[in-house]
């Protein structure tokens, strides 16, 4: 039991001295400007960067300074603007696959504004049946107050679902039509770059001819 004590003391004060033969000391420059060597760097000095050394005091390693706030800006500026090549370039590919020439889309571009258009015109329909019902009951309703008689809930009740179904379509409408305006915005945007890429000029309008409306 005692040789396995004094076995065990003499591992540790192996242990320790190696410890201490390999400890690591820093070098850096201080608030003055003076070269400081210690076994600690304080924080302040730590962004500034300094080295590590081994025992012999040479240097092992470098802890560069910390960026400054300036530097940062300009690598976070780097990075948005290799971002955006990146995407412009899959942008690219993308419409070079999808359109060979920058006629290809403008047909694309009305083709889909037609669809769209549809839409709003069977909707604006929808909006003359629904105003012909109303008419049809606040007249009965005028009628009705006209003699003297009291108008029914129930009617009072389909006169406001009419019209909340009026207003709901007139929104339906006016949000295709900006879904329209942003549609037609993107692809006037893709034609100009199919021009580029492709070094070929649109030969059709970008307005639809009033007869194709």
């Amino acid at each position: 039991m005692k040789h396995l004590t004094r076995f065990s003391l003499i591992i540790s004060a192996l242990l320790l001295t190696t410890a201490v033969a390999e400890a690591r000391m820093y070098r850096y420059t201080d608030e003055n400007g003076q070269l400081v060597i210690s076994n600690t760097v304080p924080q302040e000095a730590s962004k500034r960067g300094y080295d590590i050394l081994n025992s012999k005091g040479r240097v092992i390693d470098t802890v560069a300074p910390a960026p400054t706030p300036e530097e940062i800006a300009a690598r976070e500026a780097e990075e948005k603007r290799q971002e955006a090549e990146r995407l412009q370039l899959e942008h690219d590919q993308t419409l070079l696959k999808r359109y060979s020439h920058p006629d290809e889309a403008v047909r694309a571009m009305h083709r889909k504004i037609r669809e769209l258009e549809s839409l709003n015109q069977l909707k604006r329909g929808n909006i003359s049946v629904i105003v012909n019902q109303l008419d049809s009951e606040e007249g009965r309703a005028a009628d009705m107050e006209r003699a003297g008689r009291e108008v029914p809930e129930s009617t009072l009740e389909k006169i406001r679902r009419l019209e909340a179904q009026i207003r709901d379509i007139e929104q339906e409408i006016a949000s295709q039509n900006s879904e329209i305006q942003s549609l037609r915005e993107n692809f006037e945007a893709d034609i100009r770059r199919l021009e580029e890429l492709t070094g070929e000029e649109r030969t059709l309008p970008l307005e639809l001819p009033e007869e194709q409306q």
